[in-house]
Formats: C-alpha cells, structure tokens, sequence
C-alpha cells in the first residue's frame, strides 16, 4: 500500500516564534500606549490653560511666563542649562549609586540577623524624621562644597526607601518554599538565594523607582545649599535675576531627568528580573491582564 505525500509541508519552526511574538509585542506596545495616553492628554491641556491664561491675563514675563516664552529662553540657554544639567546627573547618580549599595549591604545582614533588625530598623525609621532643609547646610559647613556633603543628602532622601523594600521583600519569601529547602538541609544562603532574593525583587524595584526620583530632588536640594556648578545652584541664581522664564526651563530638565532615570527603572528590571514584571505592584499592567488581575496587582 502507498503512502500518499502529505498535503501541506510543516512550517519552519522559526516562522512560528515570529507568528506567536509579533502580536504580543504590538499588544505590549497598545497597552503602554493606552497607559501614558491619560497623563499625556491632561498634561496638554494644563500647558494649554497655562499659555491661555497668560495671554489673556497679561501677565508679566517675571512672574509668570508663558510655555512658549520658557521653551524658547531655555533653547536658547540651552548650552548653560546642559552643563548645570550635567553635574547634577552626576552627583544624582554617584549619591544614588552609594545610598543603593548600602541598602543592600544592611537590609542583607538584617536579613540574616535578628538582632541587626532590632538594632537598626529604629534607626532607618529615625532618619527620615531629620528635616534635611536643616541638615543640608550643616553638612556644607561640616565637609565643604565638594562631593562628600551632596552625597549625603541624596542617601539621605533616598536610602530609606530601598532598605525597606528589601528588607519587607526579604520576610515576605513563601513559607512553604523556605519549609521545603529547609526540609531538603539547604544552608541559610541557600534558603536566601533560592527563595528570599527572588521574592524580594517586585518590592524592590518599586522601591526603586521611588528612591532615583528622590534622588533627583536630594541632589537640586544639596545644589541648593551650597555648590558651585548644577540645576539648584543655576535656578537659585536665576530666581536672584527676577529670570522665571529660565528657572521653569531648569524645573523642566529637573523633570526629564526624573522621568528618563524612573523609566529606566523598567529597563532594568526587564533585564534583571523579568518574573518580577508580572507579580510586581507597579508599572502599567501586562496587556492580557483582567481587571480582577489588575485590581489583585
């Protein structure tokens, strides 16, 4: 008896990844466009408001200038506001870079001893009751204009956060998982690396994404009380010239710089820990998500 050819070949396998990843890549990019679309509208129409009001309410340059008047002014000093620009997104990312390793390296030895979360968890506590408008200029006066006194005020801001989110995404890992692995003889750091990192990973991105936005604002407050190049030191010298116009331009940049380091945020948890953008708390919700789904996240 003869077999008869088969009617259709198979399709190549690769073609198949490609049919099933294209229409979740557009799904992915409907869904972020779905999200921003709100704050994108109503920030349109607040600008509009603003230049409306201004027009018609003929309102002085210096003290309330017009969206037109800020972005043509910050154009055009676009080459100080670059460099001021520059020096505070290097001291927002030095001071950010030192206040998340210490973050780290104390939430992991609360982790492993009670005794360090009884001792140090009060403290973390207590130094976010320090009014920094009060300690900045102390910290200028105690270690100078340099580096040292900018990178305190940004761990200031921004440490307490971070710490915190580890250390409750730590104590939140599965019992049932920690039961099994320590059924199984696994080792403390076994336990750790296995079970109580990975949980620990959606609270602390989110964690995450509030500290790099305090940062921003750590390192404008530090420039603020004293420094000679950046954002804080360049508005205060503009207020002092009556030039509002170039103050919103630097507040303008102040918040592209925000923005541009929280989204980044995202990045970074896609490429280190994609798991947590689906159990995370944050973020726009995956594009198949139901609305109990969402409500639950």
């Amino acid at each position: 008896m003869s077999t008869s050819a088969p009617s259709r070949v198979a399709a190549d396998p690769t073609d198949l990844v490609v049919a099933a990843t294209t229409p979740s890549r557009r799904s992915r990019v409907r869904a972020g466009i779905r999200w921003a679309l709100p704050s994108t509208i109503l920030v349109f129409v607040l600008v509009a408001a603003w230049q409306i009001y201004v027009i018609v309410g003929d309102v002085r340059p210096q003290v309330l200038p017009s969206p037109a008047r800020v972005l043509e002014q910050g154009w055009a000093h676009r080459a100080a506001i670059a460099e001021n620009a520059s020096a505070t997104l290097q001291v927002t990312i030095i001071g950010f870079a030192v206040s998340l390793a210490v973050a780290w390296i104390l939430a992991v030895a609360v982790d492993f001893s009670p005794w360090l979360s009884r001792a140090l968890v009060p403290l973390f506590v207590v130094s976010q009751t320090l009014p920094i408008i009060a300690i900045a200029p102390l910290l200028i006066i105690w270690f100078g204009f340099g580096l040292m006194p900018k990178i305190l005020v940004i761990a200031l801001a921004t440490f307490f956060p971070m710490a915190i989110g580890l250390i409750e995404g730590f104590a939140a890992a599965d019992r049932d998982a920690r039961s099994l692995l320590d059924s199984m003889g696994a080792s403390r750091w076994q336990q750790f690396r296995y079970v109580r990192l990975p949980s620990a990973m959606p609270r602390f991105f989110t964690s995450l994404r509030i500290g790099i936005t305090y940062a921003v604002v750590g390192a404008i407050f530090a420039e603020y009380a004293g420094a000679s190049a950046g954002l804080g030191i360049y508005m205060s010298q503009q207020k002092n010239s009556f030039r509002t116009d170039l103050v919103l331009a630097a507040v303008l940049v102040t918040a592209l710089i925000s923005v541009s380091l929280f989204l980044l945020t995202y990045v970074a948890e896609r490429m280190i820990a994609p798991w947590a953008m689906e159990t995370g708390s944050s973020g726009p919700p995956s594009p198949g998500a139901q609305p109990g789904q969402v409500l639950q996240r």
